[in-house]
């Protein structure tokens, strides 16, 4: 069991360095080009290639990280990581604005694959340590889940904070050297302190064997996609152009994100505090999920309707009703990350969770092309409709998940 929490404890704090440098890089691009002065549609095609290429680096790393150890593929994500932010470095003011845009696309999509290496590896010791610790009541994993994925965004929330920052005192170039630094000294912890085939076990032979889930993985996934497209949809461009279109500043609306990120993560560390545990680890987790798709749904849609009435003072509404929202998300988020864990199994975690990502990250792909569109087409309102569509979307499919492991 010690070596076990210390294990959890390594991945956790490595990857708060790694979570740390993402949440400044995102920041990083979108204020540095929206100063340039590039369209929402624009400044959401950056990070298209950042969102799409964890599609394939989730399916790939959970299957590289069950053949070859989670410690190498940890590895391999932060050296990745560190390449993206050299490339985004080498960046020309002097390019012309096609080049600029083709450059920055690239160098995110290497930060993308990076990014759900990174996730892929962490979140799948999180099961393999549980599992060596023998701990195999469900109140601890869910414990440990739950810790790890609110930590986790509430260090992203310090990172968007960081960013803007970062761009206003060392610029861009300076600030994407600063973090490369800083991830080479995560990576080197990691190296010197977890064993290398941790993890490591007898991998898919065949692409048949590796899509072929378990009816709750699938549902999971299925519910992921439109889970976080919901969330994307207005938190990429939607939510920070409109709020600097109501008179705020780039500090303010970086602080706004920064503070909603971080309580977004505090919540989902409290989750199992607010989601009744059962002894079995599913028949109160499943219908929980249920439960808070269903309020979550609610509350773009009453969002909606105060845009479409202009109601006064219609920015801070949307703030109040996004901290709502938020909530919300953070508990069904958590108990997603949960029952992706407790539909698994020990043996072919990290396969099983890079398939439950690789979802994730094609929500995000999907949420952050529509956050653009819709934003271009009908502003704020668009983007809220879409996010209370995908979330009906969430919580029909929630309706089938198993409440018995397979």
């Amino acid at each position: 069991m010690q070596n076990a929490a210390r294990h959890y404890a390594i991945v956790t704090a490595a990857y708060w360095g790694f979570t740390l440098t993402d949440g400044a890089l995102r920041m990083l691009v979108l204020l540095h080009f929206y100063q340039l002065g590039y369209s929402p549609f624009t400044l959401a095609f950056l990070f298209l290639l950042y969102e799409g290429a964890g599609v394939l680096a989730n399916l790939i790393g959970g299957w590289l990280a069950t053949r070859y150890g989670i410690t190498r593929m940890l590895t391999v994500g932060l050296s990745t990581q560190i390449v993206g932010f050299g490339l985004l470095s080498m960046l020309d003011p002097g390019w012309t604005a096609t080049l600029s845009v083709a450059w920055v696309v690239l160098s995110q999509g290497v930060c993308g694959v990076a990014k759900d290496l990174t996730k892929t590896a962490s979140k799948s010791a999180i099961k393999v340590t549980q599992a060596a610790a023998k701990e195999q009541d469900n109140g601890q994993l869910f414990k440990w889940v739950a810790w790890f994925t609110g930590s986790k965004n509430a260090m992203k929330g310090v990172g968007f904070f960081l960013g803007g920052l970062l761009l206003q005192t060392l610029g861009f170039q300076g600030s994407l050297w600063l973090m490369a630094g800083l991830l080479a000294l995560v990576l080197l912890g990691v190296v010197t302190s977890l064993p290398t085939l941790m993890g490591k076990s007898k991998a898919s032979t065949s692409a048949k064997e590796l899509f072929a889930k378990n009816a709750g993985i699938n549902g999971l996934a299925a519910a992921r996609v439109v889970l976080f497209g919901a969330r994307d949809v207005w938190f990429v461009v939607g939510v920070p152009v409109f709020l600097y279109s109501q008179g705020w500043t780039f500090t303010m609306v970086g602080g706004f994100l920064a503070a909603w990120t971080i309580g977004y993560g505090l919540v989902q560390a409290l989750a199992p505090q607010i989601v009744r545990r059962s002894a079995d680890g599913l028949s109160t987790e499943v219908p929980a999920a249920r439960l808070w798709s269903a309020l979550l749904a609610v509350v773009p849609v009453a969002l909606a309707a105060a845009v479409l009435m202009e109601v006064p003072h219609l920015e801070w509404v949307v703030v109040a009703g996004l901290s709502l929202f938020g909530v919300a998300f953070a508990v069904n988020s958590s108990v997603h990350s949960y029952l992706v864990l407790a539909y698994a199994g020990s043996e072919k975690a990290a396969e099983d969770v890079g398939f439950y990502y690789a979802a994730n990250a094609l929500g995000r792909f999907f949420g952050t092309l529509m956050s653009g569109l819709l934003y271009q087409w009908g502003g704020l309102l668009y983007a809220l409709l879409g996010s209370a569509a995908m979330l009906l979307v969430c919580w029909l499919i929630t309706l089938k998940l198993p409440e018995e492991a397979a």
